[in-house]
């Protein structure tokens, strides 16, 4: 009777509690195998993106297959711009179909830094923080832990939820302020998509994604945009403009404890797909994906092209200065 009635509390134990099934370790340790062990993913969602006082909104689609495959397509929802960042057997590229370019890097992406769009990325965090936390809320499985942007070191921490299937639903990347300044809401998961063989094959995607109907092209510059934040001890002191065959370019000069250049640069679609090979990593300024290298950063936002360089400058303050140009001509 005795032995009946211990069988029937093991029962009840796993029936009602799984008996640890669900603690911490054997969450991230299912998470791991489901994201690691599996032949590819589709996920589909929206991103924001706070930069200063500004919200961006993307909708993003993921596309993995095992082992080294990656295309992330963001598509900015107020003006439909659409950039692809893609990882294949030649290397590391960030397309931009609107200006028929694309940028190719020779880097370690995705692994050199933390990817909220990524499942892979957000389980090495998870399980690379060894005080990272864990709760179950609801049906929903709550971590949090410390992220790794090396190129954004004011974002410190996430918040990611998975529902009872161990399907990602949604992520937040905090700064240290713990100000949320990326959203992730998880749409769909697809853990058994089927590709082409040519769906990671960069001359096939240029060749089938369809261009923007309202691409933001100009051939003038009619006002030139400036940085709201400067280094200590540095100010503007000169400003060209230079008319160019099919366009404008304004050079603006800083000098001072900390001098750099500015080049603004009015960009039209190229008549050949065109790939520009570069040094640095794609990173994401104001609503655009560029790229950011140890004294340079380089991107495209509203028809113009913007070229930030300084030879006394770290990434940090290249960084900061990018995030705050604006509109506003504050510096005269």
């Amino acid at each position: 009777m005795k032995k009946i009635g211990l069988a029937f509390l093991v029962i009840i134990c796993f029936l009602v509690t799984g008996c640890g099934k669900n603690s911490e370790s054997d969450v991230l340790t299912d998470l791991d195998k489901k994201v690691n062990d599996s032949k590819g993913y589709v996920m589909t969602g929206s991103l924001e993106v706070l930069n200063n006082d500004d919200i961006y909104n993307y909708e993003v689609e993921t596309a993995y297959k095992k082992d080294n495959y990656y295309k992330i397509t963001l598509t900015n929802t107020s003006n439909n711009h659409e950039q692809i960042i893609l990882k294949n057997d030649d290397g590391v590229y960030v397309l931009t179909p609107s200006l028929n370019k694309s940028f190719k890097f020779q880097s370690d992406w995705p692994y050199n830094n933390s990817q909220i769009y990524l499942l892979q990325s957000i389980i090495s965090d998870l399980e690379n923080d060894d005080k990272r936390t864990f709760k179950k809320d609801d049906k929903n499985y709550v971590f949090t832990s410390n992220v790794n942007y090396p190129n954004n070191r004011s974002l410190t921490s996430q918040k990611v939820t998975f529902d009872e299937k161990l399907n990602l639903t949604e992520a937040i990347v905090f700064d240290s302020d713990d100000v949320p300044n990326m959203t992730l809401k998880v749409k769909d998961i697809d853990f058994s998509p089927s590709f082409k063989n040519s769906y990671f094959d960069l001359e096939e995607i240029m060749s089938t994604v369809s261009l923007e109907e309202e691409t933001m092209e100009t051939s003038a510059i009619d006002d030139v945009i400036y940085p709201l934040v400067l280094p200590e001890g540095t100010k503007l002191t000169n400003e060209e403009k230079v008319s160019m065959t099919d366009g404008e370019r304004v050079i603006l000069t800083f000098s001072g404890d900390k001098p750099f250049l500015l080049i603004e640069e009015t960009v039209s679609a190229m008549d050949e797909f065109t790939v520009i090979p570069t040094m640095g990593e794609p990173a994401m300024f104001m609503d655009s994906l560029g790229v950011l290298s140890d004294n340079s950063i380089n991107f495209t936002s509203g028809g113009i092209s913007y070229y930030l360089v300084s030879d006394v400058m770290n990434q940090d303050e290249l960084i900061e200065i990018a995030n705050s140009i604006n509109v506003l001509p504050t510096m005269k």
